[in-house]
């Protein structure tokens, strides 16, 4: 019986090193300067995710609109995002942030799938996410911080 005792014990322990690494699997990747984006910090978070690029000239007179929520709502457990829509890695994701003035987190990996975002056919298109990690709103075209703090003040009052 002690063995079959030490038998079950692995196993559980097996499992539990599996569950560990399984949630280590789920990686946000990193950042413009090629920090690791720790899922803790997002987690419970609204999220603003945006798709720019370089040649989306809507997007750069977007991006400080977006400079100006990140820094109004940094502490109101809202997180503001970019992803580069030309999927730009390293150095030169790096570069196109600094480029068109971007001082919020970009981010690296596409979270489409994690979020289940659809696709973005056009640019700039901003989706809301809400601290359960559900998309709630997809929105097309030049935002405002004004405007972006309306919709989701609305969103979190509906709950």
């Amino acid at each position: 019986m002690g063995m079959r005792f030490q038998a079950v014990i692995r196993a559980v322990a097996g499992v539990g090193i599996g569950l560990i690494l399984a949630g280590c699997a789920e990686d946000i990747g990193v950042d413009q300067y090629g920090r690791k984006v720790a899922v803790e910090r997002l987690e419970g978070q609204w999220l603003v995710i945006n798709y720019w690029a370089q040649w989306c000239a809507p997007c750069r007179t977007e991006i400080p609109e977006l400079n100006t929520l990140a820094a109004q709502l940094s502490e109101q457990s809202v997180q503001v995002l970019g992803v580069n829509f030309d999927a730009l890695q390293g150095e030169k994701l790096n570069q196109a942030a600094q480029d068109m003035g971007i001082a919020f987190t970009v981010l690296a990996k596409d979270p489409a799938e994690r979020y289940q975002l659809p696709r973005a056919e056009v640019l700039p298109v901003t989706y809301i996410v809400d601290d359960q990690g559900r998309m709630r709103e997809r929105l097309l075209g030049e935002q405002t911080a004004a405007g972006l703090t309306v919709r989701l003040t609305e969103l979190k009052a509906e709950g």
